[in-house]
């Protein structure tokens, strides 16, 4: 069955979608260690503290209002997200919401801030390139150039706020957060959308 408002991408089941996730952050993962082991690269460090915490928390929000923002400002955009949040959360349940702030937001940050910043060079010509290499693992088909330029944009905050504060516990928050945010927020959305 072909996704309703993009018929080039084919609608994936629950598990289909719990698999990919799982899959995606393992294969991330095992690229994260080899990388580490192979280019003798020190993870960033992951600080738990209170004001890294807060910092994570504050930037989520702060993503989320701006991606409120866009989607409302820039159609092609909003077309290209409303593609991607239907291809992936339209099949899950609300529990699974959880995995898909978690995975991603886990094993993105490892690989794109965690690792691919010290190994670039921990300053912002590491940050641009990340942002870039990020941006393009958001792209799930050629409409997808608006989410692209968006997750690119999101990926330099992420990488910039990992540079200034060598902390990567901060993006790893604002990920997990801002992906379990717009999920539920576009859940919400659309269950209200199918009770009208």
């Amino acid at each position: 069955m072909a996704n309703q408002n993009n018929p080039e991408i084919e609608s994936l089941s629950r598990t289909q979608i719990l698999v990919v996730m799982g899959v995606t952050a393992i294969v991330l993962l095992i690229v994260t260690k080899i990388w580490q082991k192979l280019g003798s690269v020190e993870l960033l460090p992951v600080n738990f503290t209170t004001d890294a915490l807060l910092w994570g928390v504050g930037m989520a929000a702060g993503i989320s209002v701006a991606s409120s923002i866009v989607y409302r400002l820039w159609p092609a955009y909003r077309r290209s997200a409303d593609i991607y949040l239907e291809l992936v959360i339209k099949p899950l349940i609300w529990p699974d919401l959880i995995w898909l702030g978690l995975l991603p937001g886990l094993s993105e940050e490892l690989l794109f801030r965690g690792v691919m910043l010290p190994a670039f060079g921990l300053n912002i010509t590491a940050v641009i390139v990340s942002s870039l290499l990020f941006g393009v693992l958001h792209l799930s088909g050629s409409e997808q150039w608006p989410y692209v330029v968006w997750a690119t944009i999101i990926g330099f905050g992420l990488g910039y706020i990992a540079l200034i504060t060598g902390n990567l516990l901060i993006p790893i928050t604002a990920h997990i957060i801002t992906n379990l945010v717009s999920s539920s927020l576009w859940k919400m959305t659309q269950s209200k959308a199918s009770e009208s």
